[in-house]
């Protein structure tokens, strides 16, 4: 099943273990039980080791451990929340939420109180008389294998602060993120579905009991619900529309009752605000955000927005080259896929009204355009649509000496 497809379970926890808390918790309850299996483990072993240590020689470096894990814990969450309020301020806040599933910062935080806990763990059980002498050997060889997990946990840290959070590294995860969901979309537009169709006059609405923007839809969950109850669904609300009293979150052709409302509304995850799993608008919205701030007289930067233009051309490439499947997995939930001239409107028409006096962006757009056209032939009308109204819109705003280079530039780009 594909991956945009999966079911609402399955997506619970995909997110639940992009959590930070989550992969610290599960950080902390090992060493935990490292700390406490240690007693246990040299009973098992079918040979006895020891090392002479000196009486308190482990307890000491766990001090020092727990003293240096807990200012570098303290460090590592600082240095997060500035990452994540300068993506805020100079890119997109919605580019946030990938900043905070950054696996690489989450595993170095997660180790760094995964190690605090170990050491405090284990002074405590020391203290207590907790271990015999090959216990605390045992002990000991873990706490340098700490030592040496923390060790290069940190130099990689330190490398990845480097580019954290910057420009480039926000408009790449950015890119990313609205990469795999097109890529998603364009596999399976209507999500393993049959594609929209009219309505039929008579049917009953289902509502969300809470106002807010879809999220995600259990597509397979509704086609359970169908054969249960033989009844037909058509999808109103796909993901990152806002379901609200104008706005079901489905028709329903057939008899409805409270199993069949219940149902439909556990297909639907309704949140207050967007993601990127199932909703192909959003990432290209996020790109476009970035490049509209960019444009704004006070941060005044076009070579962002090429740089942002530059992304929506190859995230844009990349769907066009994924052929969708033909198959039809759910035969009785109908849903209507976004269109391409929406995602364009999305991507282009900020950057065209923000840039249009801007030479340099409308010439790059010109060209990203025209590249997809290229790309997707069967489809260059919509892009040739896109690219006229971002010329007609930059030339009333262009001196003559620019609206004439745009002109050629234009010609050059579509070949007349």
């Amino acid at each position: 099943m594909a991956t945009s497809t999966r079911s609402s379970l399955a997506s619970f926890f995909l997110r639940l273990g992009r959590q930070v808390w989550v992969r610290a918790a599960s950080f902390t309850v090992i060493a935990v039980l490292v700390v406490l299996a240690a007693r246990f483990i040299g009973p098992l072993l079918p040979f006895s080791f020891s090392i002479d240590l000196a009486g308190d020689a482990v307890d000491s470096i766990l001090q020092i451990i727990a003293t240096a894990m807990l200012t570098v814990s303290t460090f590592s969450v600082t240095a997060m929340v500035t990452a994540f309020s300068a993506a805020t301020t100079t890119a997109t806040p919605r580019s946030t939420q990938l900043l905070i599933a950054d696996p690489t910062s989450q595993n170095a935080v997660s180790t760094f109180i995964g190690a605090f806990t170990f050491s405090l763990v284990g002074i405590i059980a020391l203290s207590t008389g907790y271990y015999g002498g090959q216990g605390r050997t045992i002990l000991f060889v873990a706490t340098l294998v700490i030592i040496g997990i923390v060790v290069f946990t940190l130099l990689r840290w330190i490398s990845h602060l480097s580019t954290f959070g910057r420009m480039a590294d926000v408009i790449d995860r950015v890119e990313t993120a609205a990469g795999a969901s097109l890529e998603r979309h364009a596999e399976s537009p209507t999500l393993g579905a049959r594609p929209g169709v009219a309505v039929p006059p008579v049917t009953a609405a289902v509502h969300a009991e809470d106002v807010g923007y879809v999220t995600h839809i259990d597509v397979a969950g509704l086609d359970r619900l169908t054969h249960r109850h033989d009844i037909d669904i058509h999808v109103r609300a796909t993901p990152g529309r806002m379901t609200d009293a104008r706005l079901p979150l489905a028709e329903v052709v057939g008899d409805v009752d409270h199993d069949v409302v219940a149902g439909v509304r556990r297909a639907f995850r309704v949140e207050n605000h967007r993601t990127y799993e199932q909703d192909p608008r959003f990432g290209v919205i996020a790109l476009s955000e970035i490049g509209s701030r960019a444009l704004s007289p006070s941060t005044n930067d076009p070579g962002t927005a090429i740089e942002v233009l530059a992304a929506l051309q190859r995230v844009l490439t990349r769907a066009l080259r994924v052929d969708a499947r033909p198959e039809v997995e759910y035969e009785r939930v109908y849903v209507t896929a976004p269109r391409l001239p929406d995602l364009l409107d999305d991507g282009f028409r900020p950057l065209a009204r923000d840039g249009a006096t801007i030479i340099e962006v409308q010439i790059r757009l010109q060209k990203c355009l025209a590249s997809l056209a290229a790309t997707a032939p069967d489809r260059a009308g919509v892009f040739r649509d896109a690219a006229r109204a971002a010329y007609e819109r930059s030339r009333r705003e262009l001196d003559r000496a620019d609206g004439q280079t745009l002109r050629a530039a234009a010609r050059e780009a579509w070949g007349r």
